[in-house]
């Protein structure tokens, strides 16, 4: 018999709160955590507005002198996880340290660092880079970081999957629980992104909105007036049990991870597949590993980067799975108010979906004014509406053509309050 796996515990920091509390609150009412940059001076960008966290203070977490240790990626999965398995009510001891793992992802890593050092390279000559380079930047340090602050010692990976990662870091976090290499895992993705040399980058290929007079307005997913994604950062971290261990110790129970699929297009580097056909199989995986038909889904968190492509091909790619029934599914794009986490960005909207499913509400896509004949499906245009959900799925998708979605469920038909 396959494990069930289940949600327990929620953490966050990211462009609309500090917590989940916040965060979904502010989701709720339509708001938006789209600004200025004020990390560096971005005058001179043909796109100066992102979703920057704000008020985050990472001496405050874990001391100034680790803090200067590490790169805001890594703090950023470390709050995230803290919060988490402190919502889980979970202690982490010699008795069950062995049994607790972590899959965090990021789309870059820490590219801030790579960034200051290759500065202080050119300016300053070899022997002026920092001794911290290395572990400050690789994609696994976020993970790592969040073990040896909780001191957790079971399987602990990278997921680097560009914008799919924070969905595929669960999706394979609960594989590792149904194949019992471990009770618990900490599931989810980190990114700090908003970095001279990544905004230029993602500038130059035409993928960022330049809607910097109205920063709020500039992530208008499925919008006929969609001009580009809008640069977010932050992490989210889940708590995963399988369904025995959280019943032992008496963990409320969230939501349950029913479902997942992960493909390819095979197509382009960057570009989705126009007809949405690798995303459509990755939907199709989702349902059937979740032993669920099209009818069963009442609500979709789509990836909705409020690109041309994405959000065209992505509304193919749900007609394809669901047919006519596509047009009775709720849809929404949290990124409308978030911006785009990359490699965080579906660890988040996870977090969404289990707030919806325990609440009985759906967020909103804001900034959806002006309806596009390509892009026709229900996609919670402004204001959060009140549902029922049972099943609710989440897309990621991200570039090298990697798919991911991942399907949650009310455990036992009911769900518990996150």
């Amino acid at each position: 018999m396959t494990k069930k796996v289940v949600v327990t515990g929620l953490g966050t920091v990211n462009p609309l709160g500090n917590d989940v509390q916040s965060t979904w609150a502010n989701a709720l009412a339509g708001r938006s955590g789209i600004g200025p940059i004020t990390r560096f001076d971005a005058s001179e960008y043909k796109t100066r507005i992102a979703g920057e966290v704000k008020g985050f203070d990472g001496d405050e977490l874990v001391g100034r002198r680790d803090a200067r240790r590490m790169d805001l990626v890594s703090l950023y999965a470390l709050a995230a996880a803290q919060q988490a398995v402190e919502h889980a009510g979970l202690t982490i001891n010699d008795g069950n340290r062995d049994r607790i793992g972590a899959i965090i992802g990021t789309g870059i890593g820490g590219i801030g660092t790579l960034y200051e050092n290759v500065k202080v390279l050119l300016e300053q000559g070899p022997t002026r880079v920092s001794p911290f380079l290395v572990p400050r930047m690789l994609p696994d340090t976020p993970g790592g970081m969040v073990a040896i602050y909780l001191g957790i010692r079971a399987i602990n990976l990278a997921v680097v999957t560009a914008c799919a990662t924070g969905t595929n870091a669960l999706g394979e976090a609960a594989e590792v629980i149904r194949r019992g290499q471990a009770d618990v895992m900490l599931a989810g993705g980190a990114e700090a992104a908003i970095v001279p040399v990544a905004m230029a980058g993602m500038i130059v290929m035409g993928a960022l909105s330049t809607r910097n007079e109205e920063p709020a307005r500039a992530s208008r997913p499925f919008d006929a007036q969609r001009d580009g994604f809008v640069m977010g950062e932050g992490a989210a971290v889940l708590v995963l049990e399988s369904l025995e261990h959280a019943q032992a110790r008496g963990a409320t129970i969230l939501a349950e991870v029913s479902g997942y699929g992960a493909t390819n297009d095979a197509y382009h580097i960057s570009a989705p597949a126009e007809n949405g056909a690798g995303a459509a199989l990755c939907m199709q995986q989702a349902l059937e590993s979740a032993g669920l038909s099209p009818q069963d889904i009442d609500y979709i968190n789509a990836h909705g980067t409020s690109t041309r492509l994405n959000d065209k091909s992505e509304t193919m790619a749900i007609k394809t799975v669901f047919g006519e029934q596509a047009y009775n599914i709720p849809i929404s794009s949290t990124k409308s108010m978030t911006g785009h986490l990359l490699g965080a960005a579906g660890a988040l909207e996870a977090i969404f979906c289990v707030k919806a499913l325990n609440e009985n509400i759906l967020p909103p896509t804001i900034n959806y004014e002006n309806p596009d004949p390509e892009c026709d499906l229900d996609y919670i245009p402004n204001q959060a509406r009140s549902a029922q959900p049972r099943h609710v799925m989440s897309n990621s998708f991200g570039f090298g053509g990697h798919n991911a979605t991942i399907i949650l469920s009310r455990p036992n038909g009911a769900g518990g309050q996150a």
